[in-house]
């Protein structure tokens, strides 16, 4: 008598967790027809397709079902249609689940499925269904072999040795982990581990799934595995953080931690690859977190180990300003957004931190300064100082440096034009308050340009001006503002010769002593204010002094500013071109109630 013949049809679940081949290796099933929906098979197509790892373990499933198959007398059958653009369209609404289960129903088969609600729906459509629940956790996993409790990383690849990272932050060696090549099998082994694992843990998801790319986070450990031809061969790194720091051990300045619970701020955690970035905003996120704010996080991927009470958000529909749209209705205090690259991100991470959020942003850059120059460009200059206002710089995990950032309007430094004022954006050491680096506009570009202390004038130099300017009055005064730039303060009277005509005199004792020099009168020297009058005549303006002022010399000052010292003519009177740059100068100080005539 013929022996009966069993049919089943697997769906795509039960293939992709390979239980039908252990099956039929342990004897379990023998006898037996495999009916395979095209479906299916197309399924996990596209999803090999797009490099996605479920895909290619349900090929390999069928393969692996179709060489045991052979000594066990199972045989495998693909059947039914193609599924059309309609039903692909409505894959994620069940669409071809349905179809599988007509596929059953039409053979009268038993249809295996890991999936709980397709036996579900099968059973009550009244379909022999068979539910194969899978276990939660693999029994070894294989990849924490490799890993040791100072492993930060770990890089597997087909044909080569294995190697790890180890160490802490600042003193991180390569290891090789032994001299025999990692083979394709064990590679597999450990990538259907992953996913099996991944599939049954609630702490884990799929961070990225693209073409030859995926990103997975297991509990703690950053899974990153690549494929041909996004890859040369099949590539694993997994990455684990080995130490979860407290905000104490970094001895953090009380004035940061000040500002940063006090009111919102804007802070720029950057430093190399590798230097703790991540440790520390960890570190930071918690600290703020217990002083009772509302903390959240912009991941991607999600691997900040911080406690529940924070929430860790992914790019809602893979962008980031969907997620800020739902993050300002649930009103943080803090946000931390881990690894900002894209430029789009830096424009996220402005518009929230404008919107009057706190933000934490962590970015890769091999000095502070680089961490802004990253913003120039994509920020309007004069906004970034309300954006960031704190750079903390890690190497090695520890803090090397923080600057603030802050926006004054004045000259930049070395430059010695009055007109030459303009927004400039500075950079401060935060606990000496030294000025390190001035960012600016000049011409069409943004430029930042480090500011050197400036030195102190010799005593040697102090003699040499001073032997100079003592050839035009012996009681002349000086005050070094730099190396390059001095006040002299003379007379009065000497004042209009010392500068010359057009400013000749002046510019040649400049060449000569190799510096800039501002000249001023003495306090000692300084005359009594007097009254003065304006009216204008055609073309001119005549400031008019006391008619007893005739023919003598008076001092125009500008506020404090010496602006010139002109003769009183008939009727006290002093005749200015409204045209000329003397003309608009005593007009702008008229009209601000700023001109002073001194006698």
């Amino acid at each position: 008598m013929e022996k009966e013949i069993k049919r089943f049809v697997p769906d795509t679940s039960i293939l992709i967790h390979g239980n039908i081949s252990k099956l039929i290796e342990t004897g379990e099933l023998k006898d037996a027809q495999i009916i395979i929906p095209k479906v299916v098979v197309d399924e996990l197509q596209s999803q090999a397709s797009t490099g996605r790892e479920i895909g290619f373990e349900g090929l390999e499933e069928i393969k692996k079902i179709r060489e045991t198959g052979k000594k066990h007398n199972v045989k495998i059958e693909i059947i039914g249609n193609r599924p059309s653009l309609e039903e692909i369209q409505l894959a994620r609404k069940g669409r071809l689940d349905a179809l599988i289960r007509d596929v059953s129903l039409k053979t009268d088969a038993l249809l295996l499925t890991c999936d709980y609600v397709q036996a579900l729906v099968g059973e009550a459509e009244g379909i022999k269904v068979k539910y194969i629940p899978q276990p939660d956790t693999c029994r070894e996993f294989l990849l924490e072999k490799f890993f040791t409790k100072d492993t930060q990383s770990v890089h597997l690849k087909v044909k080569v040795p294995p190697f790890a990272k180890k160490g802490v932050p600042g003193n991180v060696c390569l290891h090789k982990l032994r001299s025999e090549p990692v083979t394709e099998d064990e590679m597999n082994t450990i990538i259907n581990q992953i996913f099996l694992n991944l599939r049954t843990s609630d702490e884990s998801f799929t961070e990225i799934g693209r073409k030859g790319a995926t990103v997975i986070q297991l509990g703690n450990y950053r899974i990153s595995i690549t494929r041909p031809p996004f890859s040369d061969g099949l590539e694993l790194t997994a990455v684990r953080p080995i130490a979860k720091v407290n905000l104490n051990d970094y001895k953090l300045h009380e004035e940061i931690e000040k500002r940063i619970i006090g009111k919102s701020s804007g802070v720029l955690i950057c430093g190399p690859p590798g230097s703790g970035k991540s440790t520390f905003a960890c570190g930071l996120a918690e600290y703020i977190s217990a002083k009772g704010k509302i903390v959240k996080t912009f991941e991607q991927p999600r691997d900040l180990q911080v406690g529940p009470e924070i929430t860790q958000y992914s790019p809602l529909e893979g962008d980031w300003e969907k997620t800020a749209e739902i993050l300002l209705l649930v009103r943080p205090d803090y946000t931390i957004f881990d690894e900002v690259r894209k430029t789009r991100d830096f424009h996220v991470f402005a518009d929230m931190r404008l919107a009057g959020v706190g933000m934490i942003g962590v970015v890769h850059a091999s000095n502070p300064v680089d961490a802004i120059q990253r913003f120039i460009g994509r920020v309007e200059l004069g906004v970034i100082p309300h954006v960031i206002d704190t750079i903390i710089y890690i190497e090695a995990g520890r803090i090397f440096k923080v600057y603030e950032v802050a926006l004054v309007v004045k000259m930049p430094s070395g430059m010695k034009e009055a007109d030459l004022t303009r927004p400039v954006v500075e950079v401060r050491d935060f606990d000496t308050k030294q000025l390190e680096y001035e960012i600016y506009t000049y011409g069409e570009e943004n430029i930042i340009v480090p500011v050197k202390a400036a030195k102190p004038l010799s005593e040697k130099s102090k003699q040499k001006i001073m032997d100079e300017l003592k050839k035009w009055d012996p009681k002349a005064e000086i005050e070094p503002l730099s190396s390059d730039r001095i006040i002299v303060k003379v007379g009065n009277d000497v004042i209009p010769r010392i500068i010359g005509r057009q400013g000749k005199n002046i510019n040649e004792i400049e060449k000569r002593l190799g510096i800039s020099i501002s000249v001023e009168p003495r306090e000692s020297t300084l005359k009594k204010e007097t009254e003065w009058g304006f009216m204008e005549s055609g073309a001119y303006m005549n400031i008019t002094v006391p008619p007893s002022l005739t023919g003598e010399q008076v001092d125009i000052y500008i506020g404090d500013d010496f602006l010139f010292s002109p003769y009183a003519g008939k009727k006290g009177v002093i005749k200015i071109k409204k045209k000329s740059e003397l003309g608009r100068k005593l007009l702008g100080a008229v009209a601000g109630k700023k001109l002073r005539i001194l006698k």
